[in-house]
């Protein structure tokens, strides 16, 4: 729960960060597409969490990182309509091909894929947000 409430800290000083880099002369349009990158790069950051825990719970439920895999994915669809910003774009798609990777290993029989390439991926996607 704590690490939960950093995570949600942490969005916030960065949306403050974007607006303040936006700044007064940016129209609306961008800053609502750097507010809306930030907050679904949180909530990709909260199903990364999840994905993780379900990799290590696998053997009592494999459905739940199917789930994460999902929400992952929903999430990256999201931020995707909503930015024509060509380093958020590569960060969302090197994210889609690590969510890809571990969904392969999956279905290939892994029961703990490495998820360190999805969490590499959402930390450089949160980065490319806030920068």
């Amino acid at each position: 729960m704590a690490a939960r409430h950093r995570r949600t800290t942490t969005a916030a000083f960065a949306v403050v960060a974007v607006l303040a880099a936006v700044g007064a002369s940016a129209g609306c349009d961008a800053v609502g597409k750097a507010i809306d990158c930030v907050q679904t790069a949180d909530a990709i950051a909260d199903s990364v969490t999840d994905l993780q825990q379900a990799v290590e719970n696998a053997a009592n439920d494999p459905t739940q990182a199917d789930a994460s895999l999902n929400s992952i994915e929903n999430d990256l669809d999201k931020i995707g309509d909503k930015t024509d910003d060509v380093d958020v774009n590569k960060a969302v798609d090197d994210l889609r091909k690590a969510v890809a990777n571990v969904r392969d290993a999956i279905k290939n029989g892994d029961k703990t894929p490495d998820v360190g390439p999805v969490t590499d991926a959402a930390g450089e996607l949160t980065k490319v947000c806030t920068s």
